[in-house]
């Protein structure tokens, strides 16, 4: 595959445009909120190159791009070209010290983002710069440019969004155990127990906390997020009145948040492929913020239902139909 190479004046471009600003005034609160709550220190060199997948992209590459660029990889294990492509770009980000952040993207397990970046063909490596998604190039390309890409990346980061990068711990060792590799599963086994106690005993806002304090240490714990997500799914349902809110949703087909009420409802009711193709017809009918929330609500309820569950399945491709 021979290397289809995007100019990097288009991230220029980009950046000049309205909705740079408002980019860059997000970025800004975003790593204000981030030293509030003590965060912002120091990270390892390993966590400058992490794997991503859809459920994590929020998390690990919006918000961290508010932080520092985060370079996507979006390859595949057939691919011969991403496996020469791939080590360059895992080496480089080390070497660049936390100027960026690799985050790489297995296309086969990760199709909807595949889809919503509109790749053709991979290897292909994009950028994501204060929440700003920014192609970069295709296919193999030799080391000179690449350095000299993200060089132009770095620079549009730092002069456009205020993004210094990261803070780099050299005294971590990447062979080293993590911190959180010391902790004994008690902890997580204990906390995860009492989550399921308080949804028992009907106290949603303590079982959603300590879903929420496993997640933090551990943000990859499969059993804290499908119980997160169905602790906030009983939150959100526990005060409804269902014959109102299936009444509005009835009355307003165009009113989004009376549709996703109507879903929440759907699926505690059981009625899975109801909530998912009510939220999917929604998509299709709206644009803009309307629609992000109706798309993000049923990522939301995917969690609940899990990602193995052909329903699951069959509502993200009904959902990749009607968005692109």
């Amino acid at each position: 595959m021979q290397p289809r190479n995007m100019s990097m004046s288009g991230v220029v471009d980009l950046a000049a445009v309205k909705a740079a600003g408002e980019a860059k005034a997000k970025a800004e609160q975003t790593r204000a909120e981030t030293a509030r709550q003590g965060g912002g220190g120091a990270v390892s060199p390993s966590s400058l190159v992490i794997d991503v997948d859809e459920a994590g992209f929020e998390l690990d590459v919006l918000q961290r791009s508010a932080e520092v660029p985060v370079v996507l990889d979006f390859w595949a294990e057939w691919c011969e070209p991403c496996k020469q492509l791939s080590p360059v770009l895992e080496r480089l980000a080390r070497e660049y010290n936390g100027r960026f952040v690799l985050a790489k993207i297995d296309v086969e397990a990760n199709q909807m983002l595949m889809q919503q970046f509109g790749i053709q063909g991979i290897p292909a490596v994009f950028a994501v710069v204060a929440g700003q998604a920014l192609p970069l190039f295709q296919g193999l390309a030799p080391e000179p440019q690449i350095r000299q890409t993200l060089d132009q990346l770095i620079q549009v980061g730092e002069q456009r969004f205020g993004l210094t990068g990261l803070t780099v711990d050299a005294d971590a060792e990447e062979g080293a155990p993590a911190p959180e590799a010391e902790i004994p599963a008690g902890p997580y086994d204990a906390l995860l127990e009492a989550a399921v106690q308080a949804l028992d005993a009907g106290d949603l806002g303590g079982a959603v906390q300590a879903y929420k304090n496993v997640l933090a240490d551990d943000p990859g714990n499969s059993e804290a997020k499908l119980g997160l997500a169905q602790a906030e799914l009983l939150s959100r349902v526990r005060d409804m009145d269902p014959q109102k809110v299936r009444k509005d949703a009835a009355d307003a087909p165009g009113d989004v948040q009376a549709q996703i009420a109507a879903a929440d409802l759907d699926l505690v009711g059981g009625h899975v492929e109801d909530a998912f193709g009510r939220l999917v017809d929604t998509v299709r009918l709206t644009a803009g913020d309307d629609r992000d929330a109706a798309r993000l609500r049923l990522l939301e309820l995917f969690e609940v239902i899990g990602p193995d569950d052909p329903r699951v399945s069959a509502a993200r491709t009904a959902l990749a139909r009607v968005l692109f």
